[in-house]
């Protein structure tokens, strides 16, 4: 679905990405795992469009996209949920919803509304509440359910669980498991690193904007250099 070909992206005269290569298979769940400051969110962030590249390719099923813009992105079915959540704190809980879904002209708003409601409860609860009030579990909740509403067929995870207890980082990763059972494709940043190899299909770790290493999400989690150099056990 997704294919990352030596991406070359930066700020100003400092480059962040180094010819980074990766790819994401349809119904994957797949984790891109390293230190802050390793280009982990710099590559979300060029995928989606936001962030511009200077070199190489981004193929989203088959067609490239890296110089097409972020709101065309979101179109064709490639949805982001940010670092930090970024909801729009005045706005209702359910305006935060209906914005995920500006770019639809279809009739099923509604009932995807509904949809994001039975995944998250709470969000039905307090749908008339300013977003800017929810706590920090719900408010990622509702970035995950914001971006749903775009229909993503590929959906980008930046930190989801940053700043979340312990409990609700297991309803968080419990969620982007249900995700892949409906059908999506997840591309995952975490600096939970042990627990989101543990549900990945595949992982790659990425250090001062390269890849170093890559392979399946359990493999990675018992390399003894990965364990050791990365994963801090």
């Amino acid at each position: 679905m997704l294919e990352v070909a030596n991406l070359r992206s930066g700020y100003g005269r400092i480059e962040a990405l180094h010819g980074v290569s990766l790819t994401v298979a349809e119904g994957e769940i797949v984790t891109l795992v390293g230190g802050n400051g390793a280009g982990k969110t710099t590559l979300l962030r060029a995928i989606s469009g936001v962030q511009p590249v200077s070199a190489g390719t981004i193929r989203f099923r088959g067609e490239p996209v890296e110089r097409i813009d972020a709101w065309r992105r979101v179109g064709l079915g490639i949805a982001q949920v940010p670092e930090g959540r970024q909801v729009f704190a005045p706005l209702s809980v359910e305006d935060n919803l209906r914005l995920g879904a500006w770019s639809r002209r279809d009739g099923d708003i509604a009932a995807d509304l509904e949809t994001v409601y039975a995944d998250f409860p709470v969000l039905r609860e307090k749908r008339a509440l300013a977003a800017g009030g929810l706590s920090g579990g719900q408010q990622q909740m509702l970035a995950i359910g914001r971006a749903l509403m775009a229909r993503p067929k590929l959906i980008l995870l930046d930190e989801p669980s940053m700043g979340l207890a312990p409990i609700l980082v297991e309803q968080v990763f419990a969620a982007i498991v249900a995700l892949r059972a409906r059908g999506l494709t997840v591309l995952l940043v975490e600096q939970n690193a042990v627990s989101a190899l543990a549900i990945a299909d595949r992982g790659y770790v990425i250090e001062t904007g390269a890849i170093t290493h890559e392979g399946a999400g359990r493999a990675l989690l018992d390399d003894p250099k990965v364990r050791e150099a990365y994963l801090g056990i």
